[in-house]
């Protein structure tokens, strides 16, 4: 089969062919361009997808990666980084392969059909100019023809006539000759011209034509198998990275694996444990019975006649402290503030030092206590032992850092060319200081720690010595102060800056403000779903299922101030009381 024997006469319609074949192979390289622009997009919005969701760092979000489910969605995500770079190698190989390639083939293939179509018009110009020369031929051979046998006619009609003169005859005689031998003339060039034009035409169908054609056809079957070897290459990269995408979907599957509902169920407990024990049984409560308020009511009346009353200030009723016994009998008088300032520092049942003072307004500041003292036990131990780690991590790049420094300075003693030792003392001595601080700081929480963890038994001497805010030097009732500190309601420890603060804040609040002040109000009741026992300054204890009143609500730091009998106060946590608010008391929220 030849397009050169079967096609001999359809030139024009091979030209249009070859034309189609060429918009047939640009379409298909759009089509590849396309899908590589489709395949770079969808690259582009998994990556933005998978950023997307990716923990921030330094956020509450990061904490949460530590459960097994979210570890394995962190693995999702980055698998998917991942696919999404296969598809991107994807784009890349077909525009390399396809793309590119099929590009330039197409531009060779265009110069080539225009090379070989016009050799095709050349042929079929010149054998049309041969058609024309021998139709010329023919036409000039016919009118000699005609001419030489009009001239013929006319020799004989004079030849005949007896009235024409000899001359005459003679004449119509040689112009019927000359007639006659142009005609031969024109018969013999004409013949010539046909011969050769024969001869040109067959070549023309036999060579010229079958010849070109070949060569179309060839550039067309090129055309047809590049085509096939590109949807091949097609197919052939996204084979390539089908193993990589399927190790990416096993990666899913192994983290899917990795998942552990019982892991994740200790972490919770870990992360939320309070510490506390558990309620115990209510007890019954028979309303046939006084009830026990009023019991230790009439017996506050009695204890009355051999005590002091106790009585709150109404300027400090904002305050957390002080609980001092006041005696309210005009008979006796006001003490000089020097007296009242040594029996506050020397007994050891009042608050000292204005610690739940200090506590009350660092909470409603909003500031975390450096212990952590505002959390549950279990949550404060994991607090203090992650600062500890933190504070160990620090130590030992200052420690790296002046070893290495001690090294260089070594270097340069040994090699004074290459530097003043001396110029080194400055740093040394900054990262050593540096070493003791953070070595303090870390025995400080270390002791918080140990304390927390019921390795001491309460917070000692050489523990508020490391946290560097206890003073040796001061006055002894001050440092008697010191030492017989107690915790605050929710176990904080609040130091003073020093003696002078102290005094300041003595001389200032211990004034005559405190004498004919009122108690603050009840603004509800409230009742003891759990026994507590108030040891430390500044709470007061209580027994499950006792009556008491409410003077202050829950600030924010888990404590309720109450009040028992008019003549005990404290604080007890909110969470061991249920109170009921008086709507219409003054200074109580309205709850919807």
């Amino acid at each position: 089969m030849s397009w050169g024997t079967e096609l001999w006469d359809q030139f024009d319609n091979l030209e249009k062919h070859t034309q189609w074949g060429i918009d047939i192979l640009e379409k298909y390289i759009k089509f590849v361009k396309e899908r590589t622009d489709i395949e770079l997009s969808y690259a582009k919005q998994l990556r933005n997808l998978s950023k997307k969701y990716q923990p921030k760092k330094n956020s509450k979000e990061e904490e949460e990666y530590r459960y097994t489910a979210c570890k394995a969605f962190l693995s999702t995500l980055n698998e998917m980084n991942d696919y999404a770079g296969q598809h991107e190698v994807i784009s890349e190989n077909m525009t390399s392969q396809i793309t590119v390639d099929l590009m330039r083939y197409v531009q060779e293939l265009k110069q080539e059909r225009k090379s070989n179509f016009h050799d095709g018009r050349k042929a079929q110009q010149h054998i049309e100019t041969c058609w024309k020369q021998l139709e010329s031929s023919k036409r000039r051979f016919e009118r000699d023809c005609k001419e030489a046998d009009r001239a013929q006619q006319y020799f004989e009609k004079m030849d005949a006539d007896i009235n024409v003169t000899k001359a005459d005859v003679e004449k119509a005689r040689q112009q019927a000759q000359l007639r006659h031998q142009m005609a031969e003339d024109s018969k013999a060039d004409y013949s010539s011209i046909l011969q050769r034009f024969n001869q040109e035409q067959w070549e023309y169908y036999h060579t010229h034509i079958p010849n070109i054609f070949q060569k179309i056809q060839e550039m067309e079957e090129r055309r047809i198998v590049r085509i096939g070897e590109s949807m091949k290459t097609y197919a052939e990269v996204d084979r390539q990275v089908i193993p990589i995408i399927g190790k990416c979907l096993d990666g899913i599957v192994k983290a899917a694996e990795s998942i552990d509902q019982k892991n994740d169920s200790q972490l919770v407990v870990e992360a939320y444990k309070s510490g506390f024990e558990p309620p115990g049984d209510i007890e019954f409560e028979d309303y046939t019975q006084p009830m026990k308020r009023t019991v230790s009511e009439n017996s506050l009346s009695s204890s009355k006649e051999g005590k002091p009353e106790l009585k709150f200030g109404g300027k400090s009723r904002g305050k957390l402290w002080p609980f001092i016994k006041k005696n309210k009998s005009p008979k006796q008088q006001k003490e000089p503030l020097s007296h009242r300032f040594n029996e506050f520092m020397t007994s050891k049942p009042k608050i000292h030092c204005f610690r739940s003072l200090k506590r009350g307004l660092s909470l409603k500041l909003g500031a975390t206590p450096e212990d952590f003292s505002n959390l549950p036990p279990e949550q404060r131990r994991k607090k203090l032992q992650q600062k500890v780690d933190d504070l160990n991590k620090e130590i030992q790049k200052e420690t790296d850092q002046r070893d290495a420094i001690t090294r260089m300075k070594d270097v340069y003693l040994k090699n004074p060319q290459m530097g003043d030792p001396a110029s080194l003392d400055h740093k040394l001595a900054e990262v050593t200081q540096n070493i003791d601080r953070l070595r303090l700081e870390t025995q400080k929480f270390e002791a918080w720690l140990a304390e927390v963890e019921g390795r001491l038994p309460a917070r000692s001497e050489q523990a508020r010595r490391q946290s560097g805010m206890y003073d040796g030097q001061t006055h002894q009732t001050v440092t008697n102060c010191a030492q017989d500190r107690e915790s605050s309601p929710d176990g904080s420890y609040t130091e003073e800056q020093s003696q002078e603060s102290e005094l300041k804040v003595l001389a200032t609040d211990f004034d005559d403000e405190f004498d004919d002040e009122e108690p603050l109000p009840a603004i509800g009741t409230c009742k003891a779903l759990y026994t507590f026992e108030g040891q430390n300054e500044g709470t007061i204890s209580v027994v499950e299922g006792e009556m008491l009143s409410v003077i202050e609500e829950d600030k924010g730091d888990g404590w309720t101030r109450i009040r028992r009998n008019e003549d005990e106060e404290g604080y007890v946590p909110t969470s061991y009381v249920e109170v009921y608010l008086d709507k219409n008391a003054k200074g109580a929220k309205t709850y919807i």
